[in-house]
């Protein structure tokens, strides 16, 4: 973390003491992205500041200050989904990550510590670790720190209730006997400790066979209309606050073993297609916020579809196979935890199978035609057991209590659970404008909290608290004046005055 202090977003606030915005996490998630794709031999990752800087100091509060409610929402929901992937990394990737805190690591600087497999801070009498948002701004540790604490480090919660309480949080001996790190470190020996601890774990794990695959640039034709890429295109309707989002199959048959994906490189229809999926759902996030309802559309032949998904399921043991598979099951993970409503639309040339057919199953309504001659169909295949699962370990298929497989017509798909209504070609145009209209109409506050509560159904885990709470209560806290307002403290934060609060508890 060497954070330029000119480089932020927008103007109005510098990054001071390592502090981040959306920018520098942008470029976070690219670097862990870049290291399981581009670099398969590194086996540990340390994480740490230049000598003399603190670690980080968390979220950029002039920044938040300033920034709209969505935006403060969206902001916190993408640095949550970086630290997955950095924990995806090292769950799933053979790449642990090791926080090397030379200097103090305060709210969402701490957070990235937590993140990490281990955390060690060094013992110079001064850095400390911190989740301070609650006495200093009047608001939570948004991006999951509350839960990582409890959930993941175990740390108890009544201590976790002091520590979240104390502005200049934890160091040393204690917070090694708190569970808060998981050593501390002499100024002396920081540097050496850590590399030889870095160096242990990698020793103990096994080398992948390279070279890495480089991420190209997607580089999308971008419009007031629309966000076009080579297989992923999103158009806006501004004054019907909606927007299709539609994901073109491959058109050519897959290579069939590993050196032929491997020459495919980042023109791998599932790599390329899931990555463009996933910056369009950034860009919605952050650029339209007035859109609320997304059409999901798919086309192509399913045909070819299938055989891409048994192609990645046959090379599953490959480690370039394997990380397209987790990249495609951390972007549908992103479709699931986008508040907009999403219906999928399954018509004349769809092709809602295998991998696409995720989309539909993660949709909150899907509507399909039933046509006469019964072209329109729906299929599963060997990636929808199991192998995107949800952020709580389930398949989307066990989330709608289904168990199907093969392929169906409309009148077969609504009698297996697989799709919520089906019209035919009379009813079609109309029924469906309808259910857009109506839906478009409904409170996008009321619909977010009722999509984030039915889209997880089942047993939660630590990832669907994080994201759940951080829609309910963070959401909540950013909206009131106690911390907001005029007076509020994260208003008020760096300046003369006081938060003035309104003590009425609710």
């Amino acid at each position: 973390m060497d954070v330029s202090p000119d480089a932020a977003l927008e103007p109005g606030y510098e990054l001071k003491l390592n502090s981040y915005d959306y920018s520098v996490d942008l470029e976070l998630a690219d670097v862990v992205n870049r290291m399981r794709f581009e670099h398969p031999e590194v086996r540990a990752v340390v994480v740490t500041a230049p000598p003399g800087k603190i670690f980080c100091a968390g979220a950029n509060i002039g920044m938040l200050a300033q920034s709209s409610h969505e935006f403060k929402v969206n902001f916190c929901k993408f640095t949550n989904e970086t630290r997955f992937a950095i924990e995806d990394a090292s769950a799933n990737s053979g790449q642990v990550y090791l926080a090397a805190c030379n200097g103090a690591a305060a709210g969402g600087g701490y957070e990235l510590a937590l993140a990490c497999d281990e955390i060690y801070l060094i013992d110079d009498g001064n850095s400390a670790v911190s989740l301070p948002e609650t006495p200093l701004l009047g608001v939570l540790p948004g991006t999951g720190g509350l839960t990582r604490l409890v959930d993941k480090r175990k740390v108890r919660r009544d201590r976790a209730d002091v520590f979240c309480t104390l502005a200049e949080g934890l160091k040393g001996r204690k917070a090694v006997d708190w569970g808060l790190v998981d050593a501390v470190l002499p100024r002396s020996r920081f540097q050496d400790e850590v590399e030889a601890r870095a160096r242990a774990r990698a020793d103990a794990l096994s080398a992948k066979d390279g070279p890495g695959v480089v991420l190209d640039a997607l580089d999308p034709e971008v419009s007031d209309k629309e966000v076009r890429y080579r297989h992923v295109l999103l158009e806006f309707d501004a004054p019907g606050r909606t927007a299709t989002l539609t994901i073109a199959g491959p058109q050519n048959q897959p290579p069939d073993t590993r050196e032929g994906v491997r020459e495919a490189g980042t023109a791998f229809w599932p790599l390329r297609a899931f990555r463009e999926l996933d910056d369009a759902l950034l860009r919605l996030r952050l650029h339209h916020p007035e859109i609320g309802l997304v059409l999901l559309r798919t086309r192509g032949d399913i045909e070819m579809l299938l055989k891409f998904d048994s192609t990645l399921v046959k090379l599953r043991d490959d480690w370039f196979v394997s990380e397209v598979l987790l990249l495609m099951a951390r972007t549908l993970r992103r479709l699931d935890a986008t508040a907009r409503s999403l219906f999928a639309v399954i018509d004349q040339g769809s092709c809602f199978a295998g991998s696409l057919f995720e989309l539909a199953l993660a949709a909150d309504r899907s509507y399909m035609l039933d046509d006469e001659d019964g072209q329109v169909r729906v299929a599963l295949g060997g990636l929808n057991e199991g192998f995107l699962p949800m952020s709580h370990g389930a398949s989307r298929l066990a989330v709608r209590n289904v168990s199907a497989s093969g392929t169906y017509i409309a009148p077969e798909a609504e009698e297996a659970g697989l799709v919520t209504v089906i019209f035919d070609d009379i009813d079609w145009d109309d029924e469906l404008r309808v259910a857009i209209e109506e839906r478009a109409s409904l409170s996008p506050d009321a619909l977010t909290a009722m999509e984030a509560n039915l889209r997880f159904a089942g047993a939660e885990s630590w990832q669907t608290k994080v994201m759940g709470r951080l829609t309910a209560w963070q959401n909540w806290v950013f909206s009131r004046p106690n911390a907001t307002g005029e007076r509020g403290a994260l208003t008020t934060y760096g300046k003369p005055e006081r938060p003035a609060f309104d003590w009425r508890r609710t």
